[in-house]
């Protein structure tokens, strides 16, 4: 349970979120109480079967834990209330959206999502809408009881010192990489040329032809919707959409095609397919226009000159990305590529297999020649590397992982906190839970604890 706590508060407000709802609950019972907030049988079982869907690992004593969780969250819940921590419909609304567009990607399209909720959207947003709010106050209560947690060097060493010699981890080489990319520009001939073949799919579709899903099967590069006949659901509010693509999508009626739209991806048609207000299901094809060996040149020339001005002296590595790089990852996370625990430091199998196999001919603090790639998009570049460190392979220790260690360190600090926390809590709440579920043992301490009399309620 060490990390259940505090990392996985509101587990259950995110199940809910209404696609187990399709199965019809044969029968329903209170398992839990809380002050006057219940716990049903159905809110367990429930957030199991989204976990199962989602491909998420489900533990044997799963029903206890997320029992817990649910007791666990309540309590937080009532104390952010009673503390008048602030949670506002805003914030609540703003949440179930971005969680229903989030399942919306994930199974296609408003329609699909519908009939795995076998409700409409508006009846999933008020199903979820208390549960999300409870969670909101949750983790609310949670950064008030963490945020003055600190750790000391003394506090790390100390925890490192606890650990069993034969129990450290083993870690692999470990690399911090950057990169500046250029993307070379298709000349206006190929330009022109896709301009004019997106047109003619256009005028097949108007003249019945074919279908603009066809055409979107046989002739678009986007992977991601290719096999779906370019189809997406998207909404107005969304970052994360191109800009343009947005504003000519939103422009056109049902069973509207756009004129050729142009993106940072490339060049796009679009058909609207559905529009309910700020939500629209959308067709699209996109087609990137080829670069030759002539704009690949041009591109390797510029970072060439970019890379002479490295090893000069004249220009330090974060300031040249942040002027010449196209990489718009970058803009974000900085020039240096970042793993899965969101580091500058990352292993082999985290890399392509392009840049794995530069990596070779390079000593660290060197700057590699110009060298062409493909990136997830398809879209061939120009980069430099820059290796600005390596480590070598070898078991946990605080001169090479303090960072790690302190991390991991303070992670421990903040369970206690919270254990603490929640101890003092617990007698002053109303708790109930049903005997069956009473004997698992993380939650002893739950049906053990004094019942609170009139006085201190």
């Amino acid at each position: 349970m060490k990390k259940f706590i505090y990392i996985l508060v509101g587990v259950l407000g995110f199940a809910q979120i209404g696609l187990a709802q399709n199965k019809k609950i044969v029968a329903d019972k209170i398992i839990g109480i809380v002050g006057d907030r219940i716990i049903l049988q159905s809110d367990i079982k429930n957030a199991i079967s989204d976990m199962q869907r989602q491909g998420g690992n489900v533990p044997e004593n799963a029903e206890c834990m997320l029992l817990e969780q649910a007791l666990i969250s309540k309590v937080m819940m009532l104390q952010a209330e009673k503390d008048s921590l602030p949670v506002s419909e805003e914030e609540v609304e703003a949440d179930l959206d971005l969680r229903v567009r989030e399942f919306i990607r994930m199974y296609g399209t408003q329609q699909a999502l519908e009939e795995v909720a076998g409700k409409t959207i508006y009846q999933i947003k008020d199903d979820a809408r208390e549960s999300v709010k409870e969670r909101k106050l949750a983790e609310a209560m949670q950064r008030k009881i963490m945020e003055g947690v600190k750790i000391t060097p003394t506090e790390v060493k100390a925890y490192f010192d606890r650990i069993p010699k034969d129990s450290l981890p083993f870690y692999e080489s470990e690399y911090e990489i950057g990169q500046i990319v250029a993307y070379p520009k298709a000349s206006r001939d190929m330009e022109k040329y896709v301009i004019d073949e997106l047109n003619n799919y256009k005028k097949q579709v108007d003249s019945r032809l074919t279908t603009f899903d066809q055409l979107a099967k046989r002739y678009s590069e986007d992977p991601g919707s290719k096999d779906r006949g370019g189809q997406y659901q998207i909404n107005r509010n969304e970052k994360s959409w191109d800009p343009a693509f947005m504003a000519g999508a939103f422009r056109l009626k049902n069973g509207e095609i756009s004129p050729v739209i142009k993106t940072k991806f490339g060049y796009h048609l679009i058909q609207m397919v559905e529009r309910n207000g700020d939500e629209a299901i959308v067709r699209h094809i996109l087609r990137i226009p080829p670069v030759t060996d002539i704009e690949v040149a041009e591109a390797t020339s510029k970072l060439d000159s970019v890379r002479a001005k490295l090893i000069a002296g004249t220009i330090d590595f974060p300031v040249a990305a942040g002027k010449y790089s196209e990489d718009e990852a970058a803009k974000y996370a900085g020039p240096f590529i970042s793993g899965r625990s969101g580091s500058s430091f990352v292993t082999i199998d985290e890399l392509d297999k392009e840049l794995v196999a530069s990596l070779d001919k390079l000593k660290i603090g060197e700057f590699s020649q110009p060298l062409t790639f493909t990136d997830d998009r398809g879209k061939k570049g120009v980069r430099i590397l820059y290796l600005k460190s390596r480590t070598q392979p070898h078991r946990m220790n605080v001169k090479d992982d303090y960072d790690k260690i302190a991390q991991l360190a303070l992670e421990e600090k903040k369970y206690a906190a919270m254990e603490k926390w929640m101890n003092t809590r617990i007698p002053s709440y109303h708790i109930m839970i049903d005997s069956p579920n009473a004997v698992c043992p993380q939650l002893q301490k739950w049906t053990s604890t004094p019942k609170p009399t009139a006085s201190n309620q």
